[in-house]
């Protein structure tokens, strides 16, 4: 049996869990114009289900998704491709003809004649490393990109109402930062910092870009507070335009913002 790399995913899979990142990747470039839109989902867990929901909302995008998903353990991978087969019978909500499949491996990513995925989801796969393990982890990952291709790594957490990943080009460098909350019942959009990548979730003190960044996002949160009448959605969006207005670099337009999303490049949050 090929030699796979990685450590086993501690398993937790939650139905709609990963829907936010899902969103993300439905509307990437690298997806939308990639020649063979191959999206592989590292580290499913203890069941298919991410799997098979990835496909379900990309294919909305991108008619000829195929998804790969990937695991190390073996026993996992056994029992994704048994519920494979109850979705061909028709026995779950998922069409019986989704372009799913499940393999085992880990950071190589094998995939049927050397093809190189459009989209790797790496989504709570490095919560247990050290951070001095996530940059080779990267890399590794990302140079099986397809050119222009995108891996994107990141943490959520049961529920998927709180979220944070990175955008990793092949080249294995980190272009963006996201975090992508659920606005109703929404405290403060700090509570991110519990869920944040591992190359950012160290860096959370004072003296360290991150930390600033938090810091500031809470503070417009709460000079917000005044819209909260008019809902949650309207609040949020002052906040990301009072961002910008205090000088972060804000990516994308209201539309993503609406969803709960705020993203900024990867420089504004680097360790420094």
């Amino acid at each position: 049996m090929p030699t796979t790399e990685g450590r086993p995913t501690r398993g937790t899979t939650g139905t709609n869990r990963l829907r936010r990142v899902d969103r993300w990747i439905a509307q990437h470039p690298a997806l939308l114009g990639a020649g063979d839109p191959l999206v592989v989902d590292l580290g499913f867990g203890a069941s298919g289900v991410t799997a098979f929901e990835l496909a379900a909302r990309l294919r909305r995008a991108r008619a000829d998704v195929e998804v790969r998903g990937l695991e190390i353990d073996l026993e996992r991978v056994v029992r994704a491709r048994a519920q494979l087969a109850d979705v061909r019978a028709g026995r779950t909500v998922f069409a019986p003809d989704i372009a799913v499949s499940f393999a085992r491996g880990g950071f190589e990513i094998p995939t049927e004649g050397g093809r190189r995925p459009a989209v790797v989801r790496a989504f709570n796969v490095l919560r247990q490393y050290d951070e001095h393990e996530v940059a080779a982890a990267w890399r590794r990952m990302a140079e099986r990109l397809a050119p222009g291709g995108v891996l994107i790594e990141g943490t959520c957490d049961e529920l998927g109402r709180v979220c944070a990943w990175v955008d990793v080009a092949p080249t294995g460098e980190a272009v963006r930062f996201t975090v992508s909350l659920r606005l109703a019942d929404l405290e403060r959009p700090g509570i991110v910092a519990e869920r944040l990548p591992k190359a950012l979730i160290h860096r959370n003190v004072p003296g360290e870009r991150v930390h600033a960044f938090l810091q500031a996002l809470d503070g417009e949160w709460e000079r917000a507070a005044h819209l909260s009448p008019f809902g949650p959605v309207q609040r949020w969006i002052a906040t990301v335009e009072a961002m910008r207005r205090g000088g972060w670099d804000v990516v994308g337009t209201r539309r993503r913002w609406r969803l709960g999303e705020l993203t900024v490049p990867w420089a504004a949050v680097a360790p420094a």
